[in-house]
């Protein structure tokens, strides 16, 4: 079985193209995803770092939803590649090929929310909904994981 779950920030911006011409096009994303390590040793890296592909609708969630920074629960399997840098070496990088991809957490995470509520007035006011940071999807979003 080939299964991996990673949690982590992507490094920078999500590279998207798409293959394909006319009705036949899939969207491809391609990112890097920063994950710390659990115990840090003296001269060794504080983080690994993971290529990651999602293909279709996890690519088009990417596109839309996740940027540089942001948190990501991935699960997807490891699959090695084999390609021809630019001195002519075979090179074999690994990648992890995107199942299913989620946030992290939420914009304002690690805040309290008692610190974002505003001071009452005393008076009895219309009550709002819940601003967590999180952002409105349309009913009609066709998301990967729902």
């Amino acid at each position: 079985m080939n299964t991996i779950c990673i949690s982590g920030r992507l490094t920078k911006p999500p590279e998207i193209r798409y293959t394909g011409s006319g009705d036949n096009t899939t969207a491809v994303a391609n990112f890097t995803v920063a994950v710390n390590r659990r115990f840090k040793r003296e001269g060794k890296p504080d983080a690994d770092f993971f290529l990651c592909s999602a293909f279709g609708k996890n690519a088009t969630f990417v596109e839309k939803y996740i940027a540089q920074g942001n948190k990501v629960v991935i699960r997807g399997a490891m699959e090695q590649d084999k390609y021809a840098n630019k001195d002519g070496q075979m090179v074999y990088p690994w990648k992890l090929m995107v199942d299913e991809i989620d946030f992290g957490e939420g914009k304002k995470s690690g805040e309290a929310a008692a610190d974002q509520k505003p001071k009452s007035s005393g008076k009895k006011a219309k009550e709002e909904p819940a601003q967590e940071g999180y952002m409105e999807v349309p009913d009609d979003f066709d998301a990967p994981f729902m």
